[in-house]
């Protein structure tokens, strides 16, 4: 991949079109055609580009340039489109019609262009005037254009002869600049009222997110002095409390030219401070860019916030005080940018409008059938945000979520408001949230005192709910669109990268790591082997390192969850118990109570962290493979946190794709351990002692994963002292090959065992070569018999059966043929052979190859027999080891590229005589 940055200047000359798809022709006559769908004209302010090749992995790396060029521009809200849009055109272009694909990010003042060109001659181009087909659905093809149109703002294609480049543009998001929110004027008496001196905590952070300055008030609030924290990163100290995936975290927060929001500072005392603070981003006469955070204890936001805090009996009484009603300022102000930060100011309008003490915010499923915690402000219920509950009334249930309902004591009706259970809250009233007669959602205020609220509050807070429900089902739907495409784009990453491996074990960490902490803040992966083993703990991660050990140490000591097939998350309770278990253990053992009865022992349970790590929800996804359950993917939050139902339908779409991949790993595994089991079998388990006589083999299987091919040795006993021994290629390589290598290997021995000569175990083994009919293949063989002599000598017997010739090294370092060429097996039925008979002295080698020694080859050279003998005349004095090392040092030195063709080697050498 090639990239480059090119500095800005005016747009080029494209072709613009009109609404609909269009065709003109190149003024200048050479053919081009182009179609567009909307006119759009912009001042392009800046330029990147990259080239990639048509291979496979070019769309991922596409998809990351894109991702990176647009978030260094700062246009984050359009990457996943972008990002998705890309990876199409990409594939169409290196994939489908395999050529290299140019892209070009072009940035203006109004949204992003981003091109895609292909190099495909033989591409028809469609004549003047005839629509341009996109495809339907159900084609292969077309949906790259099919998706351009049903994301992009405008888009456009103009073809030539030699390529075809499509483009699209996504606009900006248009966003106010300035303040956010804005309030009137109001009397001294109706301002919110401060407890004793407010603190404002003014710190500076610079383009890096380091600290550059922090005041006295900072210093008080926090514990640190200003030079403890300067030059450290905000994160390091910010606790941000976010589901990943749905919301900005404090890195990207820094980066906004404008925020408002909670998050926690964790303090010098190690304990972290709830605060609300307000981002701005801005720059020095330098032009270098800093943000600016404010940050107030949260129960202080009013401070950086529009005036909330309205006493009841004021608002139901003057006609002045009612339109400083919250809901009147924040209907009347622009909304936050993100669904949570709405509702969270929801909450707060509503608590403060009937003078709660606590307010709550549940946003209803897709079928109406449970109700999922947002937010909630003055309970320490928060922590269980998006946890569900049934709509339906019954015991447990939420029974008043269809229409107004007051509670004037709690403890009469325990279980009527769930969220509420063990808060301290005694009465309560709530409202639904209705779009078009549709439950949308739930909206409650409690106080801790009994008896706080009548149908009058009730009807205020509806009518409060109904001008804001519209607002609230506009943002969720706008989110749920933004973390579907988000989605999409994970998916085409995870698909991406499980398709890149066929190892088990590099499978597993990979499901693991796309879920935590994307999805989840821990993970475990359970497998099984067959339909009678038990699930194994196979893989445990967590987004803390430290904490793995201790997780897996807890999961070890619980029952694995059931392998159920049916398709969906579900809960799994039994690592939250065991937590439980050990902390209250844990408890108990520090006040010297002894030790509670539990499923886990004492002395072995988990730590404190790894019970919270593991208190919350845990759900379990069936990992579901050619209709058998294969293993079980594992997410599980912290203590009291709570999954939301879209990123569960996220990780059942993932636990879909890892379970194919880990499948289709095993079957991998268990094919080429089959495979390399045969293939062993085809070659010698080992060489045996010949004494008087050295012997060395090297062997070489071409093609990757191959342990034997179409090149085999043998050396093996027959009777009394003399060894048979055999070099063989058969054409060809893999599988095939490697079938006639197990028929000649093993009938060599059986024959020679028989007492039979050289010639005629060879004209039996060609008979057997040519009665596998079709599947026969030509054979080349040395063969002979070896027989040590007394006088330290070893004489050998043998035929060459249209093999390369044996060498023969003499002690003065001469090389010379140790026999002469005869026809090769598995051609004719009649076969002439006949051995020649060889003597070994002390000192001399006899070095035996196949050809894909000899024709090594780089370009238009080849190792040949001349420059194997040249190499041989140099080993004079050499092991048989040794002569065999230096044989297959020069062969791999001679080129460049990996072998291609299988290769054996052996060597013999009759060790010389010693002399005292």
């Amino acid at each position: 991949m090639t990239t480059g940055l090119i500095p800005g200047g005016p747009s080029p000359d494209r072709p613009t079109g009109a609404h609909m798809p269009h065709q003109r022709r190149d003024p200048t006559g050479r053919g081009a055609l182009h179609v567009d769908n909307r006119t759009r004209s912009s001042v392009i302010t800046a330029r990147a580009a990259a080239s990639f090749d048509p291979v496979g992995r070019s769309v991922a790396s596409a998809r990351s340039f894109v991702r990176d060029t647009l978030q260094g521009w700062g246009f984050a809200d359009i990457v996943d489109d972008a990002v998705v849009l890309t990876s199409e055109l990409v594939t169409n272009a290196v994939v489908h019609a395999g050529t290299s694909a140019d892209v070009l990010c072009l940035r203006s003042d109004d949204g992003v262009r981003i091109e895609v060109a292909d190099r495909y001659p033989e591409r028809e181009i469609p004549l003047q005037g005839s629509p341009v087909n996109m495809g339907s659905p159900d084609r292969e093809g077309g949906r790259g254009l099919q998706l351009c149109a049903a994301l992009a703002a405008c888009w456009g294609v103009e073809y030539t002869p030699t390529h075809k480049q499509v483009w699209f543009q996504l606009d900006l998001p248009e966003r106010p600049v300035g303040t956010r929110t804005a309030g009137p004027s109001l009397p001294s008496d109706l301002l919110p009222l401060a407890d004793g001196r407010v603190r404002v905590a003014v710190v500076q952070i610079d383009r890096a997110g380091a600290i550059s300055s922090w005041n006295e008030d900072a210093e008080d609030l926090f514990g640190y002095a200003a030079e403890q924290v300067t030059g450290k990163p905000l994160t390091d100290l910010a606790a941000w409390p976010h589901t990943p995936g749905t919301s900005t975290g404090i890195a990207e927060a820094l980066q906004l030219s404008r925020w408002e929001g909670s998050y926690g500072i964790r303090g010098a005392n190690g304990r972290v401070t709830p605060v609300y603070a307000s981002h701005l981003r801005v720059r020095d006469t330098n032009g270098e860019p800093s943000t600016v955070c404010l940050l107030v204890r949260d129960h202080e936001r009013a401070v950086l916030q529009t005036p909330l805090r309205v006493p009841a009996s004021d608002t139901s009484t003057s006609s002045d005080a009612q339109s400083t009603d919250p809901f009147e300022v924040f209907i009347g102000s622009p909304a936050p940018d993100d669904l949570d930060g709405l509702l969270q100011r929801t909450v707060e309008r509503a608590r403060d409008m009937l003078d709660g003490d606590s307010a709550f915010l549940l946003l209803a499923t897709d079928d109406e059938t449970e109700l999922e915690v947002r937010a909630s402000t003055g309970l320490p219920s928060a922590r269980q945000r998006f946890a569900r509950v049934p709509v339906e009334a019954g015991p447990g249930r939420y029974g008043s979520a269809r229409m107004p309902a007051v509670h004037e004591d709690l403890t009469m009706v325990p279980g009527a408001v769930p969220l509420l259970n063990g808060t301290g809250m005694r009465s309560v009233v709530t409202v639904p949230l209705k779009v078009e007669g549709r439950l949308t959602g739930s909206l409650g205020v409690a106080a801790e005192a009994p008896s706080r609220y009548s149908n009058e509050e009730a009807l205020r807070l509806q009518f409060a709910a109904d001008r804001i429900a519209l607002a609230v089902e506009s943002a969720r739907l706008g989110e749920l669109e933004r973390l579907r495409r988000g989605s999409l784009s994970f998916l085409v990453e995870a698909s991406d990268l499980l398709a890149g491996t066929l190892d088990r074990d590099q499978t597993l960490a990979l499901m693991a790591q796309m879920t935590v902490p994307t999805l989840a803040t821990w993970c475990a992966v359970y497998t099984i082997a067959d339909q009678a083993s038990e699930p194994y703990l196979s893989y445990v991660l967590h987004e803390d390192e430290e904490l793995i050990d201790g997780i897996k140490s807890l999961l070890s000591k619980i029952a694995p969850p059931d392998p159920v097939p049916t398709p969906g998350a579900r809960v799994w309770s039994a690592p939250a118990e065991s937590a439980h278990q050990a902390a209250l253990r844990t408890s108990m053992r520090s006040l010297g109570l002894g030790e509670p009865v539990g499923r886990i022992s004492a002395g072995i349970g988990p730590t404190l962290a790894t019970a919270s790590a593991v208190g919350g929800e845990t759900v379990v996804l069936p990992l579901v493979a050619r209709n058998r359950v294969i293993g079980m993917l594992t997410l599980g939050k912290p203590t009291d946190e709570h999954f939301r139902q879209e990123i569960l339908e996220l990780a059942e779409d993932l636990s879909r794709r890892a379970a194919l991949a880990l499948d289709n790993a095993r079957l991998y595994s268990e094919r080429t351990a089959i495979s390399q089991s045969l293939q062993r079998s085809l070659l010698p388990p080992e060489l045996p002692e010949i004494d008087g006589v050295e012997v060395e083999v090297i062997y070489r299987a071409a093609g990757e994963g191959n342990e034997v091919g179409g090149d085999f040795y043998d050396l093996f006993p027959i009777s009394d002292g003399a060894y048979g021994f055999a070099i063989g290629d058969v054409c060809g390589t893999g599988p095939n090959a490697a079938a006639v290598t197990g028929l000649a290997r093993h009938a060599l021995r059986l024959l020679a065992r028989e007492g039979l000569s050289g010639p005629a175990v060879l004209e039996r083994l060609n008979s057997a070569i040519l009665d596998e009919g079709a599947r026969s293949r030509f054979l080349t063989l040395l063969y002979g018999e070896l027989r040590p002599q007394e006088d330290g000598s070893a004489e050998l017997k043998v035929v060459c059966a249209g093999h390369p010739l044996p060498l023969r090294l003499r002690q003065d370092g001469t090389v010379e043929p140790a026999a002469e060429p005869q026809p090769l097996l598995g051609v004719m039925d009649d076969l002439e052979l006949y051995e020649q008979t060889v003597t070994l002295d002390p000192g001399d080698v006899l070095l035996c190859v196949t050809d894909g020694v000899t024709e090594r080859r780089e370009g238009s050279r080849m190792l040949g027999d001349d420059g194997l003998t040249d190499v041989l005349t140099t080993c004079t004095g050499l092991t048989a080891g040794a002569v065999a090392a230096r044989i297959m040092r020069a062969v791999e030195r001679f080129a460049s590229d990996a072998p291609s063709d299988d290769m054996a080697i052996l060597a013999m050498r009759v060790p010389g005589i010693h002399k005292d």
